[in-house]
């Protein structure tokens, strides 16, 4: 997570001067607190980007935490509407990215501990001049390597991949992706009519694979046949009407029985 928020020092002074924070002039009205902090929300809004969300709706996040700060805070507690708010307004956007900004929910510590790394991983690869290790991570979060990895398979879950986005080899997503195989609704009716199939004479067998599965005509099937085409459709009602006695009664007992 990026470093605690300081109350932005020119607001505090121009605050200051104006007399809304100082003791010995009345405290303003919430909508004049939030007039004056508006850069204070725009200040924490900017700590938050980088990280797939716009700048314009951390600044809308930012900005109604500050009216709800404004609304709440209470002079009376003897400290500056600034700090009060700073607090109030990066816990907001912390809860921002933890339940609104995820495309798959993950634990919330793992979430917390995600948006932390990808402020220390910033700052370690200043400090060493190369990307951090998985140790030094965990030496600087107070973590366990097992947790930083965690974290980081964690973090692919933070933004979904269009379909239509290519890898690297310049394939799209989709092209990649399983189908419904359209004969798969059919195996059941195969594996039945297979088994009727067994049951009928070769040459039944062999002249209504002629017709349906090679596709001949009639006529093309008697001169392979050496019958007419009259003899080929009388022979074909009567296999396609046995197949279907067949199918509907089921095949005959070993004693010849129609169960």
């Amino acid at each position: 997570m990026s470093e605690p928020l300081a109350a932005d020092t020119d607001t505090d002074t121009e605050t200051t001067a104006t007399g809304s924070e100082n003791n010995s002039d009345p405290p303003r009205s919430p909508e004049q607190l939030v007039l004056a902090h508006l850069g204070l929300a725009r200040q924490a809004a900017g700590h938050f980007t980088n990280r797939g969300e716009a700048y314009d709706d951390l600044v809308q996040v930012a900005s109604l935490a500050l009216v709800k700060a404004a609304e709440r805070f209470d002079v009376e507690r003897g400290v500056q509407f600034s700090t009060f708010a700073i607090t109030c307004i990066v816990g907001e956007l912390k809860r921002h990215f933890r339940d609104r900004a995820w495309a798959v929910r993950a634990p919330r510590r793992l979430q917390e501990l995600y948006l932390e790394l990808g402020a220390t991983i910033d700052r370690l690869s200043q400090e060493l001049g190369r990307a951090p290790t998985v140790p030094e991570l965990a030496k600087a979060l107070t973590v366990t390597e097992g947790a930083v990895l965690e974290a980081l398979e964690a973090g692919r879950a933070y933004r979904t991949s269009s379909l239509d986005e290519p890898d690297e080899e310049g394939q799209a997503m989709v092209e990649q992706l399983g189908s419904t195989d359209v004969e798969f609704d059919h195996v059941e009716d195969r594996s039945v009519l297979s088994m009727a199939l067994s049951q009928m004479p070769p040459r039944d067998r062999l002249v209504l694979g002629m017709r349906f599965v090679e596709g001949l005509t009639q006529s093309e099937i008697g001169a392979r046949l050496g019958l007419s085409q009259m003899q080929i459709s009388r022979l074909l009602a009567s296999s396609v009407e046995r197949l279907r006695s067949s199918i509907t009664e089921g095949p005959p007992t070993a004693e010849g029985n129609v169960p």
